[in-house]
């Protein structure tokens, strides 16, 4: 999810911690497990800071190691060894739950939009992307602004979030029937579909979908059941070349590749260098693909310039590879 989201469910999730009896009888202990949600439920973005070094360290690492089962066992043991530093005379254990609880909250709902997390390594670092819930969804981020909202006016936090989260389970089990409908029209449409990407938006109903064939790729929407066609590409199998093998090798292509499952690719050749181009095909926005990983290559097998990221128009694309290339 989002950062905001993120933030709303640190504070109800505090909130929801006044349900435990030994929480809600021990005013230090609740102003440490709210802070312990709060923190709990950013702790695994921390490795946001990588987008600081370049985008394929962040594209390779982000929702990583930060969101695998190590990492969310040390987040909820630092952050609340931390807190009970400034109060040691709070109970450490109902500390550690709830701030344990945020934190695995925070990673669990991030399983379920397009972008995923590697929360199953060390045991798989395959990608679990869901994708029937948006990154933003503003019915998950205002149901918890007016739970927080009812929790100053007065509202019991505790019954107030239990029954917003019950909604939200609600909402959650609506969102993967609506995803399993989706497939299910496009595998009676094309019989010999391998994979279909779903990427939801915020419109309730309109959905982005990449489906991989035995032998194309097709690229589309979904509005209210519907689906439209907008690209079709052919499924060509990369060939086995020396440029491909050596753009395989830069740090770009190699963090695109690690976290891109449905992409097609370009080859195109120029007087001085050879360009090599993956596509991401989930992302399509007002015809464009904007997420792309290219590497260009010399006439001496060298590579001489590469990017990877969002990018919306190959005016900006060919300025961040030159200063990819030239960066004083």
């Amino acid at each position: 999810m989002d950062t905001g989201t993120h933030v709303v469910m640190g504070i109800a999730l505090g909130g929801l911690a006044t349900l435990d009896p030994v929480v809600a009888n021990d005013p230090a202990l609740f102003n440490a497990v709210l802070v312990g949600t709060l923190v709990g439920s950013q702790a695994p973005d921390f490795d946001t800071i990588l987008k600081l070094k370049n985008n394929a360290v962040y594209i390779r690492n982000h929702r990583g190691l930060t969101h695998s089962i190590p990492a969310v066992i040390f987040w909820g043991i630092f952050i609340s060894a931390i807190i009970y530093l400034f109060a040691p005379e709070i109970n450490f254990l109902h500390l550690w739950l709830w701030t344990f609880f945020a934190v695995i909250v925070h990673v669990f709902v991030d399983i379920f939009n397009a972008y995923g997390t590697q929360a199953f390594r060390p045991f798989s670092h395959k990608w679990v992307a869901l994708g029937f819930i948006n990154t933003f969804d503003p019915y998950i981020f205002f149901l918890h602004v007016g739970g927080i909202i009812a929790w100053i006016l007065g509202a019991n936090p505790g019954t107030t979030f239990l029954i917003i989260y019950a909604v939200i389970i609600l909402y959650y089990i609506k969102r993967y029937f609506d995803k399993r409908e989706i497939v299910k029209k496009i595998e009676e449409y094309f019989p010999n579909t391998e994979q279909v990407a779903t990427s939801p938006t915020m419109k309730q109903n309109y959905w982005r979908v990449a489906v991989t064939t035995k032998d194309r790729y097709y690229v589309g929407n979904v509005d209210n059941g519907h689906i439209q066609l907008m690209d079709e590409f052919e499924r060509i199998d990369l060939p086995k070349s020396e440029i491909i093998e050596i753009a395989k090798t830069d740090k770009n292509i190699e963090a695109f590749l690690s976290f891109s499952p449905v992409y097609r690719w370009e080859i195109v050749e120029y007087e001085w260098f050879t360009e090599v181009r993956f596509i991401d095909l989930r992302y399509r926005s007002k015809g464009y693909y904007p997420f792309v990983a290219v590497a260009q290559i010399d006439d001496n097998l060298s590579i001489i310039s590469s990017y990877t990221g969002w990018i919306f128009s190959e005016q900006k694309l060919q300025k961040k590879l030159f200063f990819e290339d030239n960066p004083t």
